[in-house]
């Protein structure tokens, strides 16, 4: 991807480009090692005023039951009992507020739901590029992490949890997006 002169030529409303997004986390095991996830069904949407950045934001819905891990008991467990799927269908994020710190550079602040309970959160985001497709389509990526504490949420399980699982949790996104035509 290749970076737009301007940041005002990337102003409109966006949808997110399922296909070449990832959302996924990290979070320490007993012993030091990680255990790597993913979520594979999401949807979400962006306006970007690149003129203002701070007129920006973005909304995420997350499909808690596409948890994957590589280990299929361990999803299943994911899904029941940490995040509650079958009660709680959906991870959410919508932004309030977006600081720009460079060109490149965005502190995005918003509310992340969890298992029905909302907390703010601070994203560290990065524009990594933007582009036109064969299609005409402005085309945006952006990367980004922020680390959560899970108990924040009540994801948890158990007292046996905390000791194999550290509450520390790093949510890692990969995102691109496509502006609607108008």
């Amino acid at each position: 991807m290749s970076t737009t002169a301007s940041l005002s030529d990337l102003t409109g409303d966006y949808v997110l480009d399922t296909a070449r997004t990832r959302i996924g986390f990290v979070a320490r095991h007993t012993l030091g090692t990680r255990v790597r996830g993913q979520f594979d069904e999401f949807e979400g949407g962006a306006y970007l005023d690149g003129d203002h950045p701070s007129k920006s934001g973005a909304r995420l819905v997350i499909r808690t039951r596409s948890i994957r891990t590589g280990n299929p008991q361990r999803d299943e467990l994911l899904r029941a009992r940490f995040l509650d799927a079958d009660d709680h269908p959906a991870i959410t994020f919508t932004s309030a507020e977006v600081e720009q710190v460079d060109r490149t550079h965005y502190k995005v602040t918003g509310g992340l739901t969890v298992r029905g309970v909302t907390r703010p959160v601070t994203v560290d985001v990065e524009l990594t590029g933007d582009d036109s497709d064969p299609q005409g389509n402005v085309r945006v990526g952006f990367k980004g992490s922020v680390t959560i504490n899970r108990d924040d949420w009540g994801v948890n399980w158990n007292g046996a949890t905390a000791v194999l699982v550290s509450p520390k949790v790093v949510l890692e996104f990969d995102l691109g997006v496509i502006r609607r035509k108008t």
